[in-house]
C-alpha cells in the first residue's frame, strides 16, 4: 500500500479508469462479435459496430491503428460476402 498521498490519489483513479476501459473493451469485443456471427444471416448494421470502434479509439481504450485494422477487416470481410451473395 501507498503511504504518499498523491500515490494513493494515484491507485484510487487507476482503479476506476480500469472499470471504466473494461466496459467500453466489453462492448467494442461483443460488437465485433456479434458482427462476425451474424454476417451470413440478417446482416447487422455495420455502422454500428463502426460506432463502437470510434468510441472505444475516442475514449483512449485502442490505439488509432488498432482501430482502423479492425475497420478495415471488418469492412473486407462485408465486401466479400457482398460479392460472395451476388
Amino acid at each position: 500500500m501507498a503511504n504518499i498521498k498523491s500515490a494513493q490519489k494515484r491507485m484510487r483513479q487507476t482503479v476506476n479508469r480500469q472499470a471504466r476501459n473494461k466496459s467500453v473493451r466489453s462492448r467494442l469485443r461483443t460488437a465485433v462479435k456479434k458482427h462476425r456471427a451474424q454476417e451470413g444471416a440478417a446482416k447487422p448494421s455495420l455502422s454500428m459496430t463502426y460506432s463502437e470502434i470510434d468510441h472505444a479509439r475516442k475514449k483512449g481504450v485502442i490505439h488509432r491503428n488498432a482501430a482502423a485494422r479492425y475497420k478495415s477487416r471488418l469492412a473486407k470481410a462485408a465486401a466479400k460476402s457482398f460479392a460472395g451473395s451476388r
